[in-house]
């Protein structure tokens, strides 16, 4: 079967879990050579979240099953795909249902889309999947508001465009710059990529972490801001 292959990571997921890009793409790679698939490529979402669908990488990759590319997309576990009950739903009825006809395999999950019992065994994993980030926001939440009741600064990455001082948001003037030269170079109709190309050349500020600027960085900018 030719599949195409998703792999994704989020931003604390890098740091915290083994789940690293290249670990997933080791794992699918062997996964689809001990089966005999054939993998016409893999895809990933590097530092996107998935709460929700709105990925340049499976964007790509679904596009790529529409066109009869591949027979099927190939991850290793279910929650590199999507989190959210509603989404799988969708996914399911364009897809991955019985009228579909495109495969979902998932390595550690074991899922054989193509029966009602591997549907339904999905729409179960996803939904405790859901449960499961849900809970942990709002244990998360508690936390940071007990530490705000203390008079504690509450922590975690300031947005972007702000930085944190003396226990409060202020703006960061230089951020602020960087995004608004990304919105104008966006604005002249240039891609993405050439967008990271372009204030990477020019030297444009580099990141909070001091590296180039890299597509994934760029397009969630855009997203946030529009």
């Amino acid at each position: 079967m030719k599949l195409i292959g998703y792999i994704r990571v989020s931003t604390d997921e890098q740091a915290k879990s083994g789940l690293g890009l290249e670990s997933q793409r080791a794992k699918i790679e062997a996964y689809a050579a001990l089966y005999g698939h054939e993998l016409v490529g893999v895809i990933n979402d590097d530092g996107f979240s998935a709460k929700s669908l709105k990925r340049p990488g499976i964007q790509t990759a679904l596009a790529s099953l529409s066109r009869g590319e591949a027979a099927g997309l190939l991850v290793f576990k279910l929650d590199r795909l999507t989190r959210s009950v509603s989404d799988m739903g969708g996914l399911i009825d364009k897809y991955f249902g019985e009228k579909a006809g495109k495969a979902l395999v998932s390595v550690s999950d074991q899922i054989d889309t193509t029966t009602a019992g591997g549907r339904l065994v999905l729409n179960v994993l996803v939904s405790v999947s859901q449960w499961e980030r849900e809970a942990i926001g709002e244990r998360t939440a508690a936390a940071l508001e007990a530490k705000a009741a203390r008079g504690e600064r509450k922590g975690g990455q300031a947005p972007l465009g702000t930085k944190w001082e003396n226990k409060a948001l202020a703006t960061h003037e230089a951020e602020n710059e960087v995004v608004d030269i990304i919105k104008a170079l966006r604005a002249t109709g240039m891609t993405l990529r050439e967008i990271v190309e372009e204030i990477n050349t020019k030297g444009v500020a580099v990141t909070r972490k001091g590296s180039k600027w890299h597509l994934t960085q760029v397009a969630r900018i855009m997203k946030r801001v529009g």
